[in-house]
This record gives structure tokens, sequence and C-alpha cells, in this order.
């Protein structure tokens, strides 16, 4: 599958975050969150729901807009960015959310083009009749790679939810990303199909060499598919450690710990 050049070289983390906070009306959400995470990482996000995971995740990208704080990405000042270079960043970000955010009466090829508009506008990365050669071909590598080669021409409203979340990580792939964002991508799924979700992107992640960050509220996903756990508890960062010496045990405390 055809490669991307960076567009900025980042010899440091690919994530630095410094004191960063996000406010929701009286509320805080997010509270002196302060990390670093090295490229080609993958690491695991827990918390109980309100923890600030998916806040955490959007705020990255400035899909939500932190109050204070400090977020270097990929080597650009992510606060200090103005609208088209954000956007610019953005497209070297893959997200995959709970919800597939695909378009129902397309075709999972379709769909999966959708990701060239990462690198290239224009109404020929919106439907496969429309698509060069070149993008078809590597839409189809995508969906090979999350092993549905055979339902390219199915409209995706045929397919069950673990193939459609398949379509939307091959949707991912087609960006050519160097950060994966995802964001409990196992959590509609039944548990056959959403162990299967996770063991995808992180085998694919690891293969390609791309930095992963996931949050799940699956424990053993978070042990399993990640080598490094971060936990948030009402807002704060309070639980950093490497997936190898985490146990069972210990992760039910931490959610133990919160509910009490």
């Amino acid at each position: 599958m055809h490669g991307r050049a960076h567009e900025v070289e980042h010899p440091g983390p690919v994530l630095k975050l410094t004191r960063l906070c996000k406010d929701f009306g009286p509320r805080r959400i997010l509270s002196d969150i302060s990390l670093e995470i090295a490229e080609g990482s993958a690491v695991a996000l827990i918390g109980a729901n309100g923890a600030g995971k998916s806040t955490l995740l959007r705020s990255l990208v400035r899909l939500v807009e932190p109050k204070s704080g400090e977020i270097e990405l990929l080597g650009r000042d992510v606060m200090a960015l103005a609208a088209g270079d954000l956007a610019r960043l953005r497209s070297r970000v893959g997200f995959v959310f709970q919800r597939h955010n695909l378009v129902p009466r397309l075709s999972a090829l379709s769909n999966v083009l959708h990701g060239v508009q990462a690198r290239s506008k224009g109404p020929r990365g919106w439907l496969q009749c429309l698509a060069r050669q070149a993008d078809r071909e590597e839409a189809l590598d995508c969906l090979a790679a999350v092993g549905l080669e055979n339902v390219a021409l199915q409209r995706v409203d045929s397919l069950s939810g673990g193939q459609s979340q398949r379509v939307a990580v091959a949707r991912m792939l087609m960006q050519r990303p160097e950060l994966v964002l995802a964001d409990e991508p196992d959590a509609s799924l039944d548990p056959q199909s959403g162990e299967e979700i996770m063991r995808l992107l992180y085998r694919l992640t690891r293969e390609k060499r791309l930095t992963l960050i996931v949050s799940s509220h699956r424990l053993e996903h978070a042990r399993h598919f990640s080598d490094r756990i971060i936990g948030l508890a009402q807002g704060r960062m309070t639980l950093d450690q490497a997936s190898a010496a985490a146990s069972p045990q210990n992760l039910r405390s931490f959610f133990i710990d919160q509910a009490a």
C-alpha cells in the first residue's frame, strides 16, 4: 500500500500535552492533563463514563476547543494554528469512532474512497465510478487489508455492524494517516466483533508503524491491544502504566476507586 511523506519532521514525541484543561459550562471535564506519547506506540485510554476520554481525544485536534494548556501534535503547536493549517494537520490524523459515520446508500468501496479527500479534494473522491484508477486500486487494497474485498460493491447498509466498522477502518487507512485516534471503536459491537476490530486496529497500526491512541471500556482490550495504559478519573490523569505490567485486578480496582 502507498506510503505518505510527512509534511513536517517531528523527531520528538508525536504528542505532548502540557496542563490541558477543558470546561463545559461550570463543569471541568479535563484538568491539568500533561503527557507525552512516543512515535509508533499504542496507548489505551480508560476511564468511567464522563471521565473525559472522548473530550481528550477530540481536543487533540481542536474538534473540541480546550480552555487552556498546550498541545504539540506531529511537530505542530495545535493551539496556535489558523483554520487552514489546522485542517491540514487533521488530514494527517485518522479517526475511528464508535459510530461508523458511513454513507449508508453508497458501496463499501465508495465509502473507503472518501478517505482520499484528506489529501485530494474534488468529486473524484466521492464515488467509485468517478475515482481515478490509482485511487480505486488503493481503496480496494484498504478493503483487502481489513478482509472485506469481497463486499466492495455492496451498499454499507447491507453490512453487519462489525463489517461496517471494518469499512470505517479501511477509510481511515485510505487517508494514509500518521496518527490514529480511535474513540471506543468496540463499544457498539458484540464481544466477538469488538475484539476483532481491536485486534485489527492494533495489527494494522503496528504493521504500518503508526501511533495509536484508543479508548475502550473493555479492560481486556486495553491490556491486550496496547503497550501503555492511561487512566482518567474525574478529568484527571490518575494512571499511567505499561500494559504488560497491568493486571486485571489492578485495572478493576482503578474503576472501583473512581466509583467510591
